[in-house]
């Protein structure tokens, strides 16, 4: 059987009556920000302080989007008669947002907490070679990271802090136990 002419055009007409009555779902982005989830995936941010130049993120790395430059540097004995050690300072570190996949591998395997990810998403270029954003750049993401959700209140305490509690129990016991018997009058005779 033949379609009935006009029919499609009955169609999208009933379509676009339907839906003009309904209200928009769209978002005016510039003048409106949207409301991101708490673990966004935008931009990878670098702390600085942390990062050992281990090279464990740009050897994990599935795209080779990170760049790592170091020297060495010789640091003195902490103690007379003790060794000289050397330690590797960081000279680069860039990576390549026209080639990142934002896998957050390079998050998951670093071991010193120096990446984190930032929701930062607005960092678009003109050109694609200003897409490799150095150190500098990177380290400024850092303060759009943020603060770890706060643990389940029916969770178990991490053991570190666990740990760092009874230290600080004992020695407040100790330091207790000192100033008592100096204070108990009856311990003096006279």
């Amino acid at each position: 059987m033949a379609p009935i002419p006009g029919s499609g055009l009955a169609k999208g007409l009933a379509v676009t009556l339907r839906t003009m009555t309904k209200k928009t779902v769209t978002e005016q982005y510039p003048d409106a920000q949207p409301d991101l989830p708490p673990r966004t995936r935008g931009v990878i941010g670098l702390f600085e302080e942390n990062c050992t130049v281990c090279m464990l993120c740009a050897r994990e790395c599935p795209d080779w989007c990170i760049y790592i430059d170091s020297h060495k540097e010789t640091v003195p004995a902490a103690a007379p008669g003790g060794r000289e050690r050397s330690r590797n300072v960081l000279d680069r570190f860039a990576i390549d947002f026209s080639l990142c996949m934002y896998c957050g591998i390079c998050i998951e395997v670093c071991p010193f907490d120096a990446l984190f990810w930032s929701p930062e998403f607005e960092y678009a270029e003109t050109d694609i070679r200003d897409l490799t954003h150095e150190r500098d750049k990177l380290r400024e993401w850092m303060w759009t990271v943020p603060a770890p959700p706060a643990l389940d209140p029916g969770a178990e305490e991490p053991k570190e802090i666990a740990a760092a509690r009874k230290t600080a129990e004992k020695l407040a016991a100790a330091a207790q136990a000192e100033r008592a018997p100096s204070d108990d009058p009856q311990g003096e005779e006279s």
